[in-house]
């Protein structure tokens, strides 16, 4: 199954869903498709499954920060941590969780998974901007949109073959958290702001 899965997987993210049929992913794997169809209901199951692949590593990784005692702040800079390393680990699944626009009732099954996931980012946002953490000037929503963008965005470029992921998740977290800027800069000067 999990081979079935994975050919799927790589002709959806490479011909999109609606392209793809199960023809393809039985042709894919060499086999007919009453074969297939002996393993799998339909494209939308082998979709469902594979959003599963994503989405739940992604809340497992929250309920293991959630459990940890320790400060919201800490437990935030935690969680994009572990996220970057579930993207490298899931990198096809996470793909194809992001590239779904809610057409089908699958896709729309997967995008009220990543909302709740972006909702539990918020709450701990905010807890972060409660205890003092972090910088309360910014709408904890955005914040943790803004954040989740970046690690999202890894999709677009990261490979395995690049480096290791816990070097990549060590830089996302600290770009994230302490910017670009060394600690000894001053702002800029001449009434250039934000840009």
């Amino acid at each position: 199954m999990d081979a079935v899965l994975a050919a799927a997987v790589r002709l959806f993210n490479t011909h999109g869903y609606d392209a793809t049929s199960m023809f393809d992913v039985a042709e894919t794997l060499g086999i007919t498709k009453s074969t297939l169809y002996h393993h799998v209901s339909g494209k939308e199951q082998l979709l469902a499954m594979a959003v599963d692949q994503a989405v739940d590593g992604l809340f497992e990784t929250a309920r293991v920060v959630r459990s940890v005692d320790t400060t919201a702040t800490l437990r935030l800079r935690m969680l994009v941590r572990n996220s970057v390393l579930v993207l490298a680990e899931r990198l096809e699944y996470v793909t194809l969780l992001l590239r779904v626009h809610g057409n089908t009732k699958v896709e729309k099954y997967a995008l009220a998974r990543r909302r709740e996931f972006d909702a539990v980012v918020t709450e701990l946002v905010e807890e972060a901007q409660a205890e003092g953490g972090i910088r309360t000037d910014v709408d904890a929503r955005t914040a943790a949109r803004l954040l989740f963008g970046m690690v999202n965005s890894l999709v677009e470029w990261y490979r395995p073959a690049r480096g290791q992921p816990e070097v990549l998740a060590d830089t996302v977290v600290r770009l994230a958290f302490d910017g670009l800027r060394t600690t000894d800069s001053t702002p800029d000067q001449g009434g250039q702001r934000g840009y």
